[in-house]
């Protein structure tokens, strides 16, 4: 059974809070990858707030922990909308009930992103197939802007992900991204994140830096570290940046999640990634750049701890 803690022995909440409404206050928003945990329960979230009949709820945990988890983070990466286009009254329902100060990055659906579907069973039939809706501007417009208009205000971007694809070739790819990008509605910001590091060139950054898409600098299995990516000419495309810290490079997802689950403690220190976290969310400081900083449980073992170690780190080193 999980320990119970009240409100003011939650440390890691207490710390946490101050300092990152502080770098939000800079334009500098840290929060994670998703956010319905129950290993951060004692860290991040009170188990009091979910018990029923004396024991923590699941449902009412998921159901509500997003409020505990604005008391602590400025903004969250919004994962679930990469499976499915989120109904209006999913979305009404989301905003409504969650603190009115939490921003949203959101990831646009597979629908729109995904060239080829997996041969995975989820995808079931259609799995191994060409996706005939691939960037397809218009169903992009009605099913996923359209419908987060009203709440534009609180969203800090769109996140386009693209899996990494067999026999990569850029310039097909340039060819039916730009003309995408440059039809996309200006009431929101975009960033792009590529799984294949063949496309990190010249090419792909001047593309989206026309359209002042941001590059996502993601640390994920095959891509290059953090810090090989910042250090690209040009790989800051827009006014803004978003770093994704997901994933040790050379490691599989799978290996992650059965590794650090039920993501309770950090587990797998990442030196090199922390110091170019603390370097960039420096760099946002002083260049007055907006900064979106996501840390993965996956990364490390537990995304507070992470960020926790990051924020100390800075403190030291400036």
């Amino acid at each position: 059974m999980l320990p119970l803690f009240p409100p003011e022995e939650l440390p890691l909440k207490q710390k946490l809070s101050p300092r990152l409404a502080a770098l939000a206050a800079e334009g500098v928003l840290i929060g994670t990858s998703s956010w319905k945990y129950e290993g951060w329960l004692g860290q991040i979230y009170t188990p009091e707030r979910y018990l029923t009949r004396g024991k923590v709820s699941h449902k009412k945990f998921e159901e509500s922990c997003l409020t505990e988890y604005g008391e602590v983070f400025p903004v969250v990466c919004g994962d679930f909308s990469f499976y499915q286009f989120p109904t209006p009254a999913f979305w009404q329902k989301l905003f409504a009930t969650s603190p009115a100060k939490l921003r949203f990055a959101l990831k646009v659906p597979e629908e729109i992103t995904a060239r080829q579907w997996p041969a995975h069973a989820r995808y079931g039939a259609r799995g191994g197939l060409r996706n005939s809706t691939f960037l397809d501007g218009e169903l992009f417009r009605s099913q996923f802007t359209d419908p987060l208009l009203p709440y534009a205000g609180r969203v800090e971007a769109l996140i386009f992900e693209f899996g990494a694809v067999a026999r990569p070739k850029l310039d097909e790819f340039l060819t039916e991204l730009e003309p995408f990008l440059q039809s996309l509605p200006t009431q929101f910001r975009y960033a792009v994140e590529i799984r294949n590091p063949e496309f990190l060139e010249p090419d792909y950054l001047a593309v989206l830096a026309r359209h002042k898409v941001a590059h996502v600098l993601n640390s994920w299995t095959r891509m290059p570290e953090l810090g090989a990516q910042i250090s690209l000419p040009g790989a800051l495309t827009s006014d803004f940046f978003v770093v994704r810290a997901l994933l040790r490079p050379g490691r599989a997802y799978e290996e992650a999640v059965k590794r650090f689950s039920p993501y309770t403690q950090v587990q797998d220190p990442n030196p090199a990634v922390r110091r170019t976290l603390r370097e960039l969310i420096a760099g946002a400081r002083s260049s007055g750049r907006r900064a979106l900083i996501f840390v993965n449980n996956r990364l490390e073992g537990n995304a507070p701890g992470t960020i926790e170690a990051v924020l100390d780190d800075l403190a030291e080193n400036g």
